[in-house]
């Protein structure tokens, strides 16, 4: 194990996945006096071919364990003495959750009961910061207007977002109860590179250059709203650092679309880089059955964190988008 700073020292549980990966190499290069140990199960959505420019970074120490494993949570507590936690670790497929939806409910509940329950024993009267990252599933689905606010209600409408609405209570409970300095941010979906391919866009992207159909499901009309992930990343880090214990924040990109527009952009970034024989990648644009439970629309009012926290996301989505086409093409050596 490297050398660390006592109380100098914070943990990044699921570190290895798509958002924490982004995180990791962007905390650590922005503040060069904190030590990050990353605490990540290596599930199938975990790699540490997404940390390798960070693996020899002298403030860096991977440990490959499960949050919901106790005995190994209060040994690195004691033996790191944390200054902070960032809990990314969760089971995060929607579709998974619906299939098997065991694995949610152990790691997104009982996982965040494990790091609070260590973290308040350990931490006592000390007011180190207990950052938990969920997302704006929780509040269910809106209609054709309106936005999720901080205030909003708590509608989860799946397995998966009802395990983190779960998670987001055991937080706030340990605010109220405990007085334990936490935050939670609530994000949009986010998009970027080193996202698992079972997601949306890089599905959208793998299946075109496979000259396989690109499935979208239903009529294609379901929005979102879409946060790049580095974005996300500069939001977290503000949070972490300035927000008030207690509060939730919002992170969204204000780049509303749905699928099939998302499906359409991304096809038309193809068409200008692969040109495919005069067809366009969208002619393998194929629906399909509507996912379980399918909420129609989500969309963020960040404005609480932007006038808190002075934070906006920066990247157009045009941008971001084919920055992460690009990525992917260069993953796939096209």
């Amino acid at each position: 194990m490297v050398e660390h700073q006592p109380n100098n020292t914070i943990l990044v549980t699921g570190g290895a996945g798509f958002i924490g990966s982004n995180f990791i190499p962007y905390f650590l290069h922005n503040h060069p006096g904190i030590n990050v140990v990353n605490l990540d199960l290596l599930t199938y959505a975990g790699s540490l071919k997404n940390l390798e420019k960070v693996e020899k970074h002298p403030n860096y120490t991977f440990v490959r364990g499960d949050i919901c494993d106790n005995v190994l949570v209060k040994y690195l507590f004691k033996e790191y003495n944390f200054n902070g936690v960032i809990n990314f670790a969760a089971e995060s497929h929607v579709d998974n959750s619906i299939n098997s939806p065991r694995q949610f409910i152990k790691t997104n509940i009982e996982g965040t009961f494990n790091l609070l329950e260590n973290a308040r024993i350990f931490w006592k009267e000390k007011n180190y910061r207990f950052h938990h990252i969920s997302t704006d599933e929780v509040y269910g689905s809106l209609g054709e207007d309106g936005f999720f606010t901080e205030e909003s209600n708590y509608q989860p409408n799946s397995p998966y977002s009802a395990s983190k609405a779960s998670s987001d209570f055991l937080v706030r409970s340990y605010y109220h109860t405990y007085g334990m300095n936490v935050v939670t941010s609530n994000c949009s979906n986010n998009y970027g590179p080193k996202q698992h391919d079972e997601k949306l866009i890089p599905t959208i992207i793998r299946s075109a250059i496979n000259g396989v159909k690109i499935p979208i499901y239903g009529n294609g009309k379901n929005i979102r709203d879409w946060l790049f992930v580095k974005d996300h990343c500069t939001g977290i880090d503000s949070i972490y650092h300035k927000g008030k214990a207690g509060e939730t924040y919002l992170l969204g990109g204000n780049n509303e679309y749905d699928n099939l527009s998302i499906a359409k952009k991304i096809c038309d970034i193809l068409d200008n880089k692969m040109p495919n024989n005069n067809n366009s990648f969208s002619d393998q644009i194929q629906f399909v059955e509507d996912r379980l439970g399918h909420d129609f629309r989500y969309a963020i009012d960040a404005s609480k964190v932007s006038k808190d926290l002075s934070w906006k996301a920066n990247e157009s989505f045009d941008s971001g988008l084919e920055k992460t086409v690009d990525w992917y093409l260069n993953k796939y050596q096209l």
